[in-house]
């Protein structure tokens, strides 16, 4: 006797189901590897990530997200940071703010954002290393040393043009770097 429902009969597959499938879940053991190495003092990594997931869903279902692993990872940087800020503020913390002690203690960022400030100068570097021989003179003068265009033109013999489009490369450049590395704002889509 056949059954009402065939073998063969599945129910369709949910949309939402199929973007984590597919978009998110694949980048489960690189977030977990990425958090342990820039996070070694995080004990529970899978708490993050989990909570990373819900707030990752929570954002997709107010709006369309560009790229999903970026959003991810940057998410998990954000709530391990603010774990490590947490367990900072515990009573040896507020014994340390006493006023004998308020000089020493600069109070003005955490260590862990300072690690992440840090990590994130030195990616920078290495994005503007990468850049072309003259994009990265250029960059360095307009970005860095804060020329004016015409400054920097003259200083190396181009065309403000040619300055511009230098530094709107390098910035690009830099940017693609920077997500390849899970820093900065994700590209929309």
């Amino acid at each position: 006797m056949d059954s009402p429902r065939s073998e063969n009969t599945a129910a369709p597959a949910d949309p939402l189901h199929v973007w984590f499938a597919t978009e998110v879940q694949p980048h489960d053991a690189p977030l977990k590897a990425y958090l342990r190495g820039a996070f070694p003092s995080v004990r529970d990594v899978d708490d993050v990530v989990q909570e990373s997931y819900l707030r990752l869903l929570r954002t997709r279902a107010e709006r369309p997200l560009g790229v999903a692993r970026a959003y991810l990872f940057r998410i998990a940087r954000h709530l391990a940071v603010d774990l490590l800020r947490r367990e900072t503020a515990s009573p040896v913390r507020a014994a340390l703010a006493s006023e004998d002690l308020a000089t020493v203690v600069d109070s003005s960022c955490g260590v862990a954002e300072s690690v992440c400030t840090a990590e994130e100068i030195a990616l920078l570097g290495a994005a503007i290393a990468e850049l072309p021989d003259r994009c990265r003179e250029v960059f360095v003068l307009r970005k860095l040393h804060g020329l004016s265009q015409k400054k920097i033109a003259a200083r190396l013999g181009l065309s403000e043009q040619t300055v511009q489009v230098q530094v709107s490369r390098g910035v690009k450049r830099c940017g693609q770097f920077l997500r390849r590395h899970h820093v900065g704002v994700p590209q929309s889509s």
